[in-house]
């Protein structure tokens, strides 16, 4: 009899659920529910480009959409499928995304007098509203507690925990009172399956706390009070009802309940794991191991690597975070990212190409497609050697993630003329996306943690052929594709089969469960020109990111027209 689990996968824009076969990782049906409220299932504000929230409703109607979807697809696929062999359910959302509840464990914006109200709602991790409350606790920390930062990379971020909950006081007192906790989606979503939403009760993640919440056991736990009182005094009831234990997502969250196993068509009491990040999921999904890097790429990416914990890691400076389990069990996981990469082609797609490049087109699922536009602008920039446009960019258009951590830097290029055409400006903006890349990379290296390979996964990674191959160029490792389109879905399907008693440990089900698809390897000459590149890239990098930085951009201009006639003259 084949055994089955369910990833269920939450999304920016939209939720999914993938089935499949714990013995041999065969993804038998996915089914993706486009969240209905607000604008491509985020509420927006036209006057605060910063904020975006999302209404938890959508997140409980896309449970019964696409698992119930997705059962329906698989019998179709396979008629001797039977539901009732699923045997868990493992669940990855975006974060730090955290929802106001009330003591009960209900969301505020399920009641009457909050369901219209924005701060009653789920806080979506690409929210920015808290930038000055974000700062507000680096400062504080920087004081009294700098071993806070020195585990989050030495900047708190406006996109997590405690700043969003510190700007929901700030500016909707009424909300912030009314919170008996909040909890993060990644936490709720399995306490629903299992019918145990109290606060008090629900199962955190140690992957949410640790990366997002300043919660480490070298300290025992969260924050301190003192830090608490410090930073706000209003903090301190709340603080009290947050939690004190955290959880890998091996770990059993509960058993799916009467109610979701009726409405599901699943069998009661199976198991559901604790939850965690979709990046850290997506990492196990694509096969993450000590020397490997994942790289979660789509509209911004997340990168993910494991480290044995019978060592101390060091702090890394930079990077979102180090904390132990947060992966899996035994391991330090280290997360780093980009906050713009896919986002950035799209918006020079959208907005800045001409129609002389083709049209573009809306996918199934509602979503820009890899269209004429993108696929002629990758034709041309392709004909293009390294280094030939004479253009080099900044890929801040959305703020650094890593290793800068600064929110208002913004997107820069260099090297425009009377003659530079959009396809030299689109392959200029692939090539800062994989500069930025690079630094990541070698922040991490410099702090002993070993990369021997790269695996890539996300629609990115698997549509873009010209993408990868610049990616491997530049930073002189091969890029590896995961065979899994789904990864994040998928591994959550693996913690969902471990957390069953299906297999003892990640290694186990990645054996089964898991595997790569293409490769590209460095071309040595058009690495040696980006060594070149990232020489300037570098020397902008740290002139507009950096108090410290203290020489000349006298020669930027000149070096880049230097490379550019160069490659030119190999190209004849």
């Amino acid at each position: 009899m084949n055994k089955y689990t369910i990833g269920l996968d939450y999304g920016t824009n939209s939720c999914r659920a993938l089935i499949v076969d714990i013995d041999d990782g065969t993804e038998l049906a996915s089914s993706v529910f486009l969240y209905p409220s607000g604008e491509n299932g985020i509420i927006l504000d036209s006057s605060d480009p910063n904020l975006a929230r999302q209404n938890p409703k959508d997140y409980l109607d896309g449970i019964t959409a696409t698992i119930l979807g997705a059962i329906q697809k698989a019998k179709k696929n396979n008629p001797s499928f039977n539901s009732f062999n699923i045997v868990g359910i493992g669940v990855d959302t975006t974060g730090s995304s955290p929802i106001p509840v009330d003591k009960q464990g209900n969301p505020l914006s399920f009641s009457e007098k909050f369901k219209n109200n924005p701060n009653a709602m789920c806080w979506l991790w690409r929210d920015h509203t808290s930038f000055k409350e974000a700062q507000q606790i680096t400062h504080l920390a920087e004081k009294i507690r700098p071993e806070y930062l020195a585990k989050i990379g030495g900047t708190y971020s406006s996109e997590w925990y405690w700043s969003k909950i510190l700007h929901c006081k700030n500016i909707d007192p009424e909300i912030f009172n009314e919170a008996y906790s909040f909890v993060e989606l990644c936490d709720y979503i399995p306490a629903v399956l299992t019918g145990e939403i109290n606060p008090d009760k629900i199962k955190r993640s140690v992957c949410a706390a640790g990366h997002k919440a300043m919660y480490s056991s070298d300290w025992g736990g969260l924050p301190d009070e003192d830090f608490i009182q410090q930073l706000d005094s209003k903090l301190l009831n709340l603080r009290k009802n947050l939690f004190k234990k955290v959880y890998t997502s091996e770990t059993e969250a509960g058993k799916l309940n009467a109610y979701w196993s009726k409405k599901l068509q699943l069998k009661e009491g199976i198991s559901v794991a604790v939850g965690a990040f979709d990046a850290h999921m997506g990492a196990v999904g694509a096969g993450v191991k000590e020397g490997t890097l994942v790289k979660i790429m789509g509209t911004s990416t997340c990168d993910i690597m494991v480290q044995n914990n019978k060592n101390k890691l060091k702090d890394i400076p930079g990077v979102c975070g180090v904390v132990d389990g947060s992966v899996m069990e035994h391991h330090y996981g280290i997360e780093a990212g980009q906050s713009a990469v896919g986002d950035i082609f799209l918006w020079f797609v959208n907005h800045l190409t001409p129609s002389k490049y083709g049209t573009r087109k809306i996918d199934e699922e509602g979503n820009i497609d890899f269209d004429e536009k993108f696929e002629n602008l990758q034709k041309e920039a392709e004909k293009l050697l390294p280094g030939e446009s004479g253009l080099i960019a900044l890929d801040w258009n959305n703020g650094n993630r890593t290793i800068l951590t600064d929110v208002r830097l913004t997107g820069l290029m260099v090297g425009q003329t009377l003659h530079t055409s959009p396809h030299e400006i689109f392959r200029s903006l692939v090539e800062a996306t994989a500069f930025g890349a690079l630094k990541i990379i070698n922040r991490i290296k410099e702090y002993d943690v070993e990369v021997k390979e790269i695996v890539n996964c996300g629609g990115l990674a698997i549509k873009s052929p010209f993408l990868m191959q610049i990616y491997a160029d530049v930073t002189g490792i091969p890029m590896i594709i995961s065979k899994s389109h789904q990864t994040p879905a998928l591994g959550a399907a693996i913690f969902g089969a471990i957390s069953a008693g299906e297999f003892k440990d990640v290694k186990e089900a990645q054996k089964s469960m898991t595997s790569t698809d293409k490769i590209y390897m460095p071309i040595k000459k058009n690495h040696d020109v980006y060594i070149k590149l990232y020489k300037v890239y570098s020397k902008l990098h740290d002139s507009f990111g950096t108090k410290e930085w203290s020489g000349s951009m006298y020669n930027i201009m000149k070096d880049l027209l230097d490379i550019r006639d160069e490659q030119k003259k190999l190209k004849g």
